[in-house]
């Protein structure tokens, strides 16, 4: 399903609905970024998806970062709260959500790297360096950069 993202955009429609949801930040030893780029919006982005009834919400993340990208993790610490009203997602089925997502810092134990062909159209270890080069959502982006900051002591709350 294709999806728009509005981000402090006055021409955004209004929300409609609310998913909790999760991305996962995942480094490997060398310092890079496990980034997917996916095919609803044909963007790069942190793996990660919608909350599920009966499930914990670490949970959501390890199942959602198996699907997308063929990783085992360990849900290692919280990165921050996303939930600012300004940033919808319009899907083309009408459904417009307002931003409700956990981002958590997962730690790598087990699978390789591969994409799912439905979610992900390439999955690949990115150097911070070289992250501007590639068509990153500014909602994500301030993901990105909470995770790579490891100096910070407490989660985003915004």
């Amino acid at each position: 399903m294709a999806r728009i993202d509005y981000f402090n955009d006055p021409a955004a429609p209004d929300a409609n609905s609310v998913v909790p949801s999760v991305t996962v930040a995942i480094f490997n030893e060398q310092g890079g970024i496990l980034l997917i780029h996916k095919v609803d919006n044909n963007l790069w982005a942190l793996p990660g998806g919608g909350h599920d009834a009966g499930e914990r919400i670490t949970d959501t993340a390890i199942r959602e970062v198996k699907e997308e990208t063929g990783l085992e993790i360990e849900v290692i610490r919280l990165v921050g709260t996303y939930t600012d009203p300004r940033h919808v997602m319009a899907y083309d089925d009408g459904e417009v959500r307002q931003q409700f997502s956990l981002c958590f810092e997962g730690r790598w134990i087990g699978g390789r790297p591969r994409e799912d062909g439905t979610e992900t159209k390439d999955v690949r270890w990115v150097a911070p360096d070289a992250l501007d080069d590639l068509n990153i959502h500014p909602s994500m982006r301030l993901r990105i950069d909470h995770a790579l900051d490891k100096n910070r002591k407490y989660p985003y709350l915004g």
